[in-house]
């Protein structure tokens, strides 16, 4: 039995790949800094909710729209666990 291949990714896909998993690890890495538990749980099922629901997309320039929202919200989440401090 033999799996069927995989479709062989552009350059570019492969980078917005690399992109979008590096964003994911830097979310959760800010995820880890908030003090409250219930709401780290609550950010990180956003944050597996929102990347698997939007992991369908192939058009580069939407890829490159999200990875940009998520770079807002990472900014915007890394903001307000410094002023809680």
């Amino acid at each position: 039995m033999s799996k069927a291949a995989k479709p062989v990714l552009s350059l570019k896909h492969f980078i917005l790949k690399q992109e979008v998993k590096n964003l994911y690890r830097r979310i959760f890495r800010a995820i880890k800094h908030v003090h409250d538990p219930q709401h780290r749980q609550e950010l990180k099922e956003w944050v597996r909710t929102d990347f698997r629901a939007n992991a369908h997309h192939v058009d580069e320039t939407t890829i490159k729209m999200y990875i940009k929202y998520g770079e807002r919200c990472l900014k915007e989440l890394e903001n307000t666990i410094h002023l809680s401090k």
